[in-house]
């Protein structure tokens, strides 16, 4: 007769202590409970935001401050976000610290965060970069650098470097993957290989090679036939590397055009063209940023495709290093690692090094051959190639005017394009024509087409791993703020005549070292115009006639983001042209720096530096290509000129 009160007894205590536990940590009896939204870590001296959801209730004991490591900050309420935030937060020292919101001596709510020495933000992407320079193994570069960054964001202890192992792959690679804009670049991208591999399974690539080695009947005409496809496809630079590459490396193997060039060409086509034209996918992100940071400037009324269009005239680097690719092809003249590559190609035939580390499939392409009697028609080829552009250019104006209303000006519909899902179905329908004229025309079988586009999707994949862990790594960087650090160590003294050389050498760092030109284009855009217009007006030089300090300074985040892009071995279009032109990664980078460099330097010395003190800009263009053209005939040193042999060389 006792268990029927036992049960009873049990949940009663069960109640009551419930009860109690909702008592005691009732807000009306205690510390006031919720969220303190900080980042974790911080680094030491660096200026970041905090926020406090809950909406002005939280006042009733009189106005909240917060209180950070002892120092107080003023906490404002913002009824649009439902929350109360201070900005220009910092910590001095490094270690653990209190943050607590704070009324009339009262502690509403506490968490604590961590400040870290701001010099170890930039460990994991330098140890990255030079372990893929040392090395030559981008992989594990990247998976080191990653590794190393977890540890720091977690704490440098036993117990952190095990976690932070474990956090590399299960939260950083995972998270670089759930971004549907990056599941977005990998299926884009595993379908150009698809596609790639089907028509040169039914002899269309092979079609084009003969097509186009009757103008580019030597390796100087090869060169300039892919600069000239480069500048063509410029409105994504995505799409541009993939298909250029793809498409032009029979031609530049047959040509005896090393690897290394022909992802020099391509890499520095790509993003350079597509930060110039008027109407490409990047202009709309530019624009829209520097939207949102001219109109918290007062006494400044131009529009920001205005100010956009005003600075292209300054963008020195991208306008001179698609002059410099030209002058080297049409030339013959190489220097430095480059030139030791073409020698290798023409003297040898040896188009990769013979410890080039790339994807057989890429560099050899066996698979891909077509079957012995297959008719080499380029219609194969040049079909897909427009479809897959076509679509590429209908999903971009169609998403456009989904967005931007169908009476919106062409530019305002490009810029306000989904160019993801855009290039998603240009892919797709390239792969279905390149199968269907395939089948069509019973060249190949429908198991002969699956084969074919699977062969050429799995020499995307390496190229795909390094994606992915390279995309890790810059979500390393935001958690570890390393474009912040560096934008406090650069950009501390900014004179107005030096201010966009400045600028340039603080993009180019921050993209360096993050390896990503819109990342790094959305950190500073919204920082470098306020800061350029509060250095103008300290100096009384708010006027139209200085404007072009303005100007040049919009134009080096972009054309610094783009250099930082070229040089960094982690960058993802630097990766992409790699994988496109089928070159080992870190032989691309180490052949195209010297270029990079060079080109870089000449900008920033005889263009951005007298721009920045009232020299005409197109001054400084013709000052700048002629001391390349100086330049290379003084270093570069003559490439034997290789004429297309009559067979493709196995």
């Amino acid at each position: 007769m006792t268990r029927p009160l036992v049960k009873p007894l049990g949940m009663r205590a069960l109640f009551i202590g419930l009860g109690l536990f909702a008592l005691t940590m009732s807000p009306s009896l205690g510390q006031e409970q919720g969220p303190i939204e900080v980042p974790d870590p911080v680094l030491s001296g660096i200026e970041f935001s905090v926020s406090v959801p809950g909406d002005s209730s939280l006042a009733a004991r009189g106005a909240p401050t917060l209180r950070v490591a002892d120092a107080s900050f003023s906490l404002s309420y913002d009824a649009t976000e439902g929350a109360w935030t201070a900005d220009d937060v910092s910590v001095a020292s490094s270690g653990s610290a209190n943050v607590e919101v704070v009324a009339n001596d009262a502690v509403l709510r506490s968490t604590t965060t961590r400040t870290i020495p701001g010099w170890l933000s930039i460990l994991p992407p330098l140890l990255a970069i030079g372990m893929a320079l040392l090395y030559r193994r981008v992989v594990p570069a990247l998976f080191f650098g990653i590794w190393v960054g977890a540890v720091i964001a977690i704490g440098i202890t036993p117990w952190g470097a095990f976690k932070g192992l474990l956090d590399s792959f299960q939260v950083y690679v995972l998270n670089a993957m759930s971004s549907s804009s990056h599941v977005a670049i990998i299926l884009f991208s595993l379908m150009i290989g698809g596609m790639v591999g089907i028509i040169s399974k039914n002899g269309g690539t092979l079609g084009i090679v003969e097509r186009l080695t009757g103008w580019a009947s030597d390796s100087k005409r090869g060169q300039m036939v892919t600069g000239v496809l480069g500048v063509s496809i410029f409105f994504d630079d995505y799409a541009n590397t993939l298909i250029v590459g793809n498409t032009m490396r029979p031609v530049t193997d047959r040509l005896r055009i090393s690897r290394e060039k022909l992802a020099y060409v391509v890499d520095s086509t790509a993003a350079p063209i597509a930060t110039l034209a008027f109407v490409t996918t990047w202009i709309g992100y530019q624009v829209g940023l520097l939207g949102t940071a001219i109109q918290n400037i007062d006494g400044f009324a131009q529009g920001a495709y205005s100010v956009f269009l005003s600075s292209l005239p300054y963008n020195f680097y991208p306008l001179l290093t698609l002059f410099f690719v030209f002058l080297v092809a049409y030339s013959g003249l190489d220097f430095g690692p480059m030139y030791q590559a073409e020698r290798r190609a023409r003297e040898t035939g040896e188009v990769l090094g013979k410890e080039a580390k790339v994807d057989e499939a890429a560099s050899e392409g066996e698979e891909l051959q077509p079957p012995d009697g297959t008719p080499f028609r380029a219609v194969n080829a040049v079909i897909p190639i427009l479809v897959l552009v076509g679509g590429v250019l209908g999903g971009l104006y169609a998403t456009g005017v989904q967005a931007a209303g169908v009476d919106a000006p062409l530019r305002d519909i490009i810029g306000e394009a989904n160019s993801y899902t855009a290039l998603m179905w240009g892919s797709i329908l390239g792969v279905l024509v390149a199968a269907a004229l395939s089948i069509g025309q019973g060249i190949l079988d429908l198991e002969q087409t699956v084969e074919a586009w699977y062969e050429g999707l799995k020499s995307m994949l390496f190229a795909m791993i390094i994606l992915v862990l390279a995309w890790a790594l810059s979500n390393i960087t935001e958690v570890l703020h390393t474009a912040d650090f560096l934008v406090s160590v650069l950009g501390e003294w900014l004179p107005p005549g030096v201010v966009p050389a400045l600028i340039f050498v603080l993009a180019a760092a921050t993209a360096f070292a993050t390896g990503s030109s819109w990342g790094t284009m959305g950190i500073l855009m919204p920082l470098v115009v306020p800061l350029v217009w509060a250095v103008l007006v300290q100096n009384g030089m708010d006027d139209p006639s200085h404007y072009h300090i303005l100007y040049s300074s919009v134009s080096c985040v972009l054309a610094g983001s783009v250099w930082g892009d070229h040089c960094s071995p982690i960058s993802d279009t630097t990766i992409l042209s790699s994988m496109a032109s089928g070159c080992d990664h870190v032989e691309h980078v180490r052949t195209q720096l010297p270029y990079a460099l060079s080109v870089g330097t000449v900008a920033i010395v005889f263009g951005t530096l007298p721009a920045g003190f009232g020299m005409p800009w197109w001054v400084g263009l013709l000052v700048g290509a002629a001391l390349l053209y100086g330049l290379l005939k003084v270093v570069g040193t003559p490439v034997d000129t290789a004429e297309a042999p009559a067979e493709a060389p196995a």
